[in-house]
């Protein structure tokens, strides 16, 4: 279990750098390099409008290479959609700028975003199920956090790259060709990833359904002629962490530098030390689900991000460190109470046949509810002087949503038999 975890927690961790790479880019410089005609909020608007291409890329990923899972294992999975995202993201470092080939540059930018998001909606499905397939029952949720802890250490590596740079270059450097180094560096990890995944073996539940010939024909027919509630509901469900997660990384880091006037090296250390409380926090909240179900810790976790919106956005808008390091720790752990537990929780809500393509279509869902339009309403709702208190209001607002969703789905945690006491000679 300790090889198969570390596999599954580094494939998560470099396809998700590679997506966050893109998000710190966009809040920081893609607007002027790729659309400098538009004004600095159009500019930065266009650059997160590119940053949704990759949750809207996500669903149609996770059917893609959900019905490869269903139908030709969780292994291939691991295997393509690695390779998918990280050479997209290393032609993102590539690309030429909007003063060297003109229109085609941005549209190059979209078309890589895409498949970027296509293969990461393939990759979160295979990781998971390849831990919590191979998994005790008891020990599931753990096992199956360790995929969940590896977006954190993914954002934490590009931000940290990111950081590096921001201190090191001046402004012109960074926005010269600065920005390009993290995506070149993912070829490296990317190069690590297929070395470490490629002596896996298949997960015991596919196996089983092809040594039976009961694996499904067409997935995706039956996820949504069987189980169309229960991706919706999933769906819902999962928005208010997306929402928050990128309200808290790629909004606020933004707003801080642009509109609050703070340092882009003093915002990336607040959130990168928010971040690294979350992935710590990661397997030790996956524990408590073992022990107390997955569904309280969804609500418990959905009901704090509730609460806490608007605390965080006033505690961000006094742009000291301090403050806003509390306010985005305490979001963030509102958001793992939820998300540490769904490596386990959404593959138990479906059958093994069709286990991949749902779990990993209702995951990608969620994202496009909450993810991609986050920072593109955040953005808007924060125009002007003032506290941004619509962002919190729209933050609450998906909280209440979600919270509803949770509550209509069912728990899943499997119940555990007592052994039988010996019975006396």
């Amino acid at each position: 279990m300790a090889r198969i975890a570390v596999a599954s927690f580094s494939g998560t961790a470099i396809e998700f750098y590679d997506f966050f790479v893109y998000g710190t880019a966009a809040a920081l410089v893609l607007g002027p390099v790729f659309f400098p005609s538009f004004s600095a909020v159009a500019g930065t608007l266009a650059a997160f409008a590119t940053y949704a291409v990759g949750f809207v890329a996500r669903p149609l990923g996770s059917m893609l290479f959900g019905h490869v899972g269903d139908r030709m294992g969780r292994r291939p999975v691991l295997i393509a959609s690695l390779l998918m995202t990280g050479l997209a993201t290393v032609m993102v470092g590539l690309l030429p700028t909007y003063a060297q080939i003109g229109v085609a540059a941005p549209l190059l930018l979209v078309a890589l975003r895409f498949l970027q998001g296509l293969g990461l909606g393939g990759e979160w499905g295979g990781a998971v199920l390849l831990a919590a397939e191979h998994a005790p029952a008891r020990r599931r949720g753990l096992w199956a956090s360790f995929p969940q802890t590896g977006p954190a250490v993914g954002f934490l590596l590009a931000n940290g790259v990111m950081l590096v740079l921001s201190a090191t270059l001046t402004d012109a450097q960074f926005r010269s060709w600065g920005w390009r180094i993290p995506f070149w560096g993912a070829a490296v990890l990317v190069a690590v990833g297929l070395l470490l995944r490629a002596s896996m073996a298949e997960t015991p539940a596919f196996r089983e359904l092809t040594e039976s010939h009961t694996t499904a024909r067409v997935p995706l027919f039956e996820v949504f002629r069987d189980h169309w509630r229960i991706v919706l509901l999933t769906a819902g469900a999962l928005s208010v962490g997306y929402a928050v997660f990128y309200t808290v990384t790629t909004w606020s880091l933004h707003h801080g530098t642009h509109d609050l006037g703070v340092s882009r090296t003093t915002m990336l250390a607040c959130i990168m030390a928010a971040v690294a409380v979350k992935g710590v926090s990661t397997p030790f909240v996956a524990m408590l689900g073992d022990r107390y179900g997955r569904k309280p810790l969804c609500l418990l976790g959905t009901t704090a991000v509730l609460l806490w919106s608007f605390p965080l956005i006033g505690l961000l808008q006094t742009g000291k460190p301090l403050y806003m390091t509390l306010g985005f720790v305490v979001a963030l752990l509102g958001f793992i109470t939820m998300f540490a537990v769904l490596g386990a929780y959404l593959p138990e809500l479906y059958e093994p046949r069709i286990r991949c393509t749902g779990a990993s279509t209702a995951y990608n869902l969620g994202g496009v509810l909450g993810g991609a339009l986050t920072p593109i309403v955040a953005t808007e709702l924060s125009r002007g002087d003032g506290t941004p208190w619509g962002v919190a209001a729209y933050l609450a607002a998906i909280a209440g949503v979600s919270l509803l969703c949770f509550a209509a789905l069912p728990e899943t945690r499997p119940v555990t038999v007592a052994e039988p006491a010996p019975v006396p000679a």
